[in-house]
């Protein structure tokens, strides 16, 4: 009976070591999208409009080539409202108003002309 445990014993241990890989691959850069990758999409604002829709700012790409994208998300689908060149590093100020870029962006759209007059 001893030649029957052997192959037995063997399952387990194959059974018992996949949750280690699995562990152990989430923290590699192996991990896919989000894993620590440089140059990953990264959200830099959310501002919610109802219970079903929001405004996402999401930036992408690296270096001199990283752009901002401001996206309405629905029910229905995600679409790109604008684009724009990244507004400095907004991962070095975490204490910025939740909106703070979106009216940064507003401001930007309004331009120069018009005043607080709608």
């Amino acid at each position: 009976m001893t030649p029957g445990i052997a192959p037995l014993l063997w399952f387990f241990a194959v059974v018992a070591l996949i949750p280690l890989a699995l562990w152990l691959l989430k923290r590699t850069p192996l991990a896919g999208p989000g894993g620590g990758r440089a140059g990953a999409p990264r959200p830099v604002a959310v501002l919610p409009l109802s219970a079903q829709q929001k405004l996402v700012t999401v930036e992408v790409g690296l270096g001199d080539a990283r752009q901002w994208l401001v996206l309405g998300v629905s029910p229905q689908g995600i679409r790109t409202l604008h684009t724009m060149a990244a507004q400095g590093e907004a991962a070095d100020a975490p204490a910025a108003p939740p909106g703070a870029a979106f009216a940064q962006l507003f401001s930007k759209l309004r331009g120069p002309g018009s005043g607080g007059n709608g």
